[in-house]
C-alpha cells in the first residue's frame, strides 16, 4: 500500500483573514470553502499553490468544546504566538525574486534570504502567527 500527502492544517484565529493572506498575498487557490450547518456552521477551509491542485492546507478555526476545551485552544493559541505551531516549507526556485514579490504584496519577514548550507532560505508569519519558510533548496546530492 501506498500513501500521498493531500492536506496539512494549520489552526488560524480568523478565517476569512487567514483566507485574504493565503489568496491575496501568497497567490495560492482555494482548494475548498464550504460550511456545514449540520456540524454547528463548522468550515471546512483550504488552500493550495496554483500548479499543485493535489496539495492542500486546510487553514482551521480554533475550536471550541467539547472539540477542544478552553485551555487546550489558549495552549494554541500560546504556540501561535510564538510561530511554534506549524511550519510550512515553501520552495522556490528564486528565493530574492520570490522575497520582493512576496514583500510587494505586502508580506512582513522576519528573515530576509539569506546562504544556509542547504540553500537560500528566508521566513514569514501569517497574520494567526504560523511560521512560514521560502526555500531555494541546492542539490543535496551534490553537497
Amino acid at each position: 500500500m501506498t500513501y500521498r500527502i493531500a492536506s496539512a492544517q494549520l489552526w488560524v484565529h480568523d478565517q476569512d483573514e487567514a483566507l485574504d493572506f493565503y489568496t491575496k498575498r501568497l497567490g495560492m487557490e482555494v482548494r475548498a470553502d464550504v460550511t456545514l450547518p449540520e456540524m454547528g456552521d463548522f468550515r471546512w477551509l483550504a488552500v493550495g499553490p496554483a500548479g499543485q491542485p493535489d496539495i492542500a492546507i486546510v487553514l482551521m478555526a480554533i475550536p471550541g468544546p467539547p472539540v477542544m476545551d478552553e485551555q487546550t485552544a489558549d495552549q494554541v493559541r500560546a504556540l501561535m504566538a510564538k510561530g511554534f505551531a506549524g511550519t510550512v516549507f515553501l520552495a522556490t526556485d528564486d528565493c530574492h525574486a520570490s522575497y520582493e514579490e512576496l514583500k510587494g504584496r505586502g508580506v512582513e519577514f522576519v528573515e530576509q534570504p539569506e546562504e544556509r548550507p542547504y540553500g537560500i532560505d528566508s521566513s514569514f508569519r501569517d497574520p494567526s502567527g504560523n511560521h512560514l519558510r521560502l526555500t531555494q533548496a541546492r542539490d543535496l546530492a551534490t553537497l
